[in-house]
């Protein structure tokens, strides 16, 4: 381990606004961040976009200027007959023709889900998954047109990511093999779904190479094809952050089939990344292992008897890849060492140099007083860079669940509060948010609730300074 000799901005960033009352601190170069997308410009806004505005219909707080559509809800009955399945979570956003816009949405179910994915015979992978994908198709105006689903017989899709090619990849966050849980065939895979042609998604078929793992989010070097992969292991060992080699770098739909080599990330000396605490960290000559067993068929990816100890983390779960710099970032959502890292932590996002073979730790989430267990925002989980500076974070802790942006000063300002209580006015318990996304125009900002399941499309004034 070392700290780079050209160390990164440190900072300490607390919202004190009584408005914001967010419990979090931002330390390293949020910049870094901002400028890893050519079009973002270098900050957010100066102090957010105000105090969130109480919702007389009880749905969604938001600012001054905003307002919101609903645009999908949980148990709506659909033209086809069917209800529109439950746990909305990680989403695709594409544009579409006419200034429209299309989603993939994942559904993180299970066979013990209220409302279960049921995709026709075709475009369904095992009959007794209950996961999957729904697509949506919504126009300029924000209105939704066609709501479909566009994969089935996946289990627990939790989040995933874009190709170069215009498709989503889907992701499950499982192990489990045929004849666990009902299951008639094993589980744990990648599929692509196409958000314009369904014809594409008929005869699903899993992306076996890339790995059979606790999958979480993926982003893809546009220039080289090579895939990164995370690993939200919850239990130990620690999760991997991956790399997979494909045979037809070049891309294009269906090439991920053909196969490649999974790989995992090796740093000397580094078994877990949850001891680095100070943002600015670099660890130089990153190794790459290969993955001795893809479809862990006797033992977890992560478990393996590698070449040379991989590097784990505690929740690893948003991947994006950085098109100005050519970087990829992937984060850690928490670490807590009663659940097996060795230090605490509140979230980290890292950034790898694959030119460099680099790794750093660009910024860390902390709580403000040590010590202190205030949940009111607990760690970062789905990630996105704003078009017009900054990060937009979905909140998955206790308590209220927001969307949190960050400030060109790095502070962080409540954005959007779920209001929908499952919960009792004693005792609330609020679904977290997830799939966050912008429109291809930056008019519109895509995202859901997870429980219970709502997409929603965000409008307002997104440039406004105040």
């Amino acid at each position: 381990m070392s700290v780079d000799p050209n160390p990164l901005s440190r900072r300490q960033f607390v919202s004190r606004a009584a408005a914001a009352g967010v419990a979090v601190s931002l330390a390293g170069s949020v910049e870094a961040l901002y400028t890893a997308q050519p079009a973002l410009g270098t900050s957010g806004p100066k102090i957010g976009y105000g105090p969130l505005i109480e919702d007389p219909d009880g749905m969604l707080d938001l600012p001054r200027g905003f307002d919101y559509k609903i645009l999908s809800r949980e148990g709506t009955v659909r033209p086809d007959g069917l209800k529109i399945p439950s746990r909305f979570d990680g989403m695709g956003v594409f544009p579409d023709r006419n200034g429209g816009t299309r989603l993939v949405r994942n559904h993180e179910c299970s066979p013990t889900s209220v409302i279960k994915v049921v995709a026709p015979a075709e475009r369904t992978y095992d009959p007794a998954g209950a996961g999957g994908t729904s697509t949506l198709a919504v126009d300029r105006h924000n209105g939704a047109t066609k709501e479909f689903v566009s994969l089935g017989g996946t289990a627990i899709n939790c989040s995933g990511g874009h190709t170069p090619w215009r498709t989503w990849l889907t992701c499950e966050e499982t192990e489990l093999k045929a004849g666990e849980s009902g299951y008639t065939k094993d589980h744990g895979y990648i599929f692509e779904v196409d958000p314009y042609d369904d014809r594409r998604n008929v005869n699903p078929t899993p992306l076996k190479e890339m790995g059979r793992f606790q999958h979480e989010a993926v982003a893809i070097d546009p220039s080289t094809g090579i895939v990164y992969e995370t690993e939200d292991a919850f239990v130990a060992p620690l999760g991997g952050f991956y790399r997979f080699l494909p045979n037809r770098p070049r891309g294009g739909w269906g090439t991920l089939r053909a196969g490649g080599e999974l790989q995992a990330m090796h740093i000397p000396d580094l078994p877990d990344l949850s001891v680095v605490q100070e943002a600015g960290t670099l660890f130089h000559g990153v190794q790459w292992v290969k993955v001795p067993d893809p479809l862990a068929t006797t033992e977890s990816v992560r478990a393996q008897d590698y070449a040379k100890p991989i590097t784990g983390g505690y929740k690893l779960e948003g991947c994006w890849w950085g098109e100005k710099d050519r970087c990829v970032y992937f984060v850690s959502s928490f670490a807590r060492t009663e659940l097996g890292p060795k230090v605490d932590h509140d979230g980290q996002v890292w950034r790898y140099d694959p030119r460099k073979e680099t790794l750093r730790l660009e910024v860390i989430f902390t709580r403000p007083k040590p010590g202190s267990d205030d949940p009111e925002f607990d760690a970062p989980d789905n990630i996105t860079m704003s078009p017009y500076g900054g990060l937009m974070l979905c909140e998955d802790g206790l308590g209220e669940q927001h969307i949190l942006g960050t400030t060109e000063d790095g502070q962080v300002f409540k954005f959007a509060r779920n209001r929908v209580n499952l919960g009792t006015p004693e005792e609330p318990e609020y679904g977290e948010l997830s799939g966050v996304g912008f429109s291809a125009d930056g008019r519109t900002m895509f995202f859901n609730v997870y429980n219970p399941g709502i997409t929603y499309a965000v409008t307002g004034p997104w440039r406004r300074r105040r």
